[in-house]
């Protein structure tokens, strides 16, 4: 399955897992596609972000759910309301992983895809 980043942006967050405290946390919202079969998902990875510079991804710490998967292709008429859903979705993933993204502090800019 191809996998196309739609949305993606660097938080900070606060995660103790795996008796490592991450700081970071990046959250996508992804569309996989097959012939005939689509998925958008989301994506969660906290990860140590220890400075500045540090944004290594080490993905033991993660989530992921799907939020929308059928027959089709790639609709861009839906994603404005499937962002909207991507950051409740993000924050019950996170609380799983028992951690906390802080929205109102990002790290870098949004990509989008």
């Amino acid at each position: 399955m191809e996998v196309i980043n739609v949305y993606s942006r660097y938080y900070a967050g606060e995660c103790l897992r795996h008796e490592r405290l991450y700081h970071g946390v990046m959250v996508n919202l992804e569309y996989g596609y097959e012939p005939g079969y689509s998925t958008y998902s989301v994506h969660v990875v906290f990860f140590p972000h220890e400075d500045e510079e540090d944004y290594a991804i080490t993905y033991d710490c993660d989530a992921y759910s799907i939020l929308l998967e059928g027959k089709g292709r790639r609709t861009r008429k839906k994603e404005p309301a499937l962002l909207e859903e991507m950051r409740k979705t993000a924050d019950m993933l996170a609380d799983h992983l028992e951690g906390t993204i802080f929205w109102e502090r990002p790290l870098r800019e949004a990509r989008l895809g």
